[in-house]
């Protein structure tokens, strides 16, 4: 039976691929619980096993005392002597009670034990493994859908796409193939658990990594990202080296990287425009595709006012004020939108910033 047990745990170390050592220390575990239930035994015992000889034993670990109060973790001196001449009193003395039929009972008692274990040593191997994959983005298939969460098959582990990080306008259909962001990995008592999402900004950024290889190797660099999934997003860019266009970069030639981003998020619309650390050149960028005439900057209030000519004042601000949004989660600022004509009815002095030079390149994939 030894032998069988010794098989059976090799044969899990490689299927399973589990640190044998774990698998060991639940055996023993396991062997002592048997010992100890099946032979009335509540002393303090050690189980030796030797997976050279096949064998399994059982030591009972007894004090060396003058006056013996409890046989099953004393013994006395004179008893020790039989043993060891050199034991002395309060030394540690272990005696073999392997009983004969050990091997049989122990196996029976410890498979339940040894599974038990090989779960949680299976469940902390996943979790180390996907812990790993946190805020990064994993391809998996749709096994099932029900009205609270889509369940993804990422390989070893079932995640779940709650209701609140889907996206709406999309449809989730049994089996296909779908890219999703790892938002968390749990340890839970009932195991690991992973949890994605379709709709958080960290998507779109590991989405821009896989297609442009300036930003994976930081020669550009993602700033910020204002998202409302399924309809309109908008990521501002830099480039320390002048002589790299960072929105050029995530444009892509004939607009094919920013295009295959779009194409994965199914024509979510993207304004990628160029970050700066100046607000005034920042926030007119960020009301890309508006053109802005002037952007006055309140530091003390972290608030902006920004002049659009009036032709433009409904663009600027965006269906249901969603640009205007956008752009002020983008870049951190409060923004006031007025027309030029209100501007210059309020008695507003407008200096066109036009004279800075800005750039406000970018792209609007509608």
């Amino acid at each position: 039976m030894s032998n069988e047990l010794f098989d059976a745990l090799n044969f899990l170390v490689k299927e399973k691929n589990i640190d044998k050592t774990i698998l060991l220390e639940a055996l023993e575990a396991a062997l002592i619980s048997a010992y100890k239930k099946n032979f009335n035994s509540s002393g303090n015992v050690r189980v030796e096993l030797d997976e050279d000889e096949g064998t399994m034993k059982v030591y009972a670990r007894k004090v060396v005392v003058d006056e013996l109060e409890n046989e099953l973790e004393e013994i006395t001196l004179e008893e020790a002597h039989e043993i060891n001449l050199s034991l002395e009193v309060d030394d540690v003395v272990e005696i073999e009670v392997t009983p004969k039929d050990f091997g049989r009972i122990a196996a029976q008692a410890a498979k339940q034990v040894v599974t038990q274990r090989v779960r949680e040593a299976e469940r902390s191997v996943i979790f180390t493994e996907y812990e790993d994959r946190e805020e990064d983005v994993m391809t998996g298939i749709i096994q099932r859908v029900d009205s609270n969460f889509v369940y993804v098959d990422l390989g070893r582990i079932e995640a779940k796409l709650a209701e609140q990080e889907q996206i709406s306008t999309e449809s989730y259909e049994v089996h296909s193939r779908i890219k999703v962001y790892v938002t968390k990995v749990e340890n839970t008592s009932k195991g690991p658990q992973v949890l994605i999402s379709r709709a958080h900004p960290g998507l779109l950024k590991r989405l821009f990594e896989m297609e442009v290889p300036e930003i994976y190797d930081g020669t550009v660099e993602v700033k910020s990202i204002s998202r409302e999934a399924g309809d309109r997003s908008k990521i501002s860019v830099y480039a320390a080296d002048e002589e790299v266009d960072p929105v050029g970069s995530c444009v892509g030639p004939k607009g094919q990287r920013v295009q295959a981003v779009v194409d994965e998020l199914n024509g979510e619309k993207i304004d990628i425009v160029e970050w700066s650390e100046d607000p005034v050149v920042y926030v007119s960028n960020a009301l890309s595709p508006s053109k802005v005439l002037d952007v006055i900057v309140d530091e003390e209030n972290n608030s902006t006012v920004v002049i659009v000519p009036d032709y433009q004042l409904s663009l600027a601000i965006g269906k249901r004020g969603q640009n205007a949004r956008l752009a002020a989660k983008l870049t951190g600022w409060k923004i006031d939108i007025k027309s030029e004509s209100a501007a210059k009815e309020e008695g507003i002095e407008i200096n066109p910033i036009s004279e800075l030079e800005v750039d406000q390149e970018d792209e609007l994939l509608d």
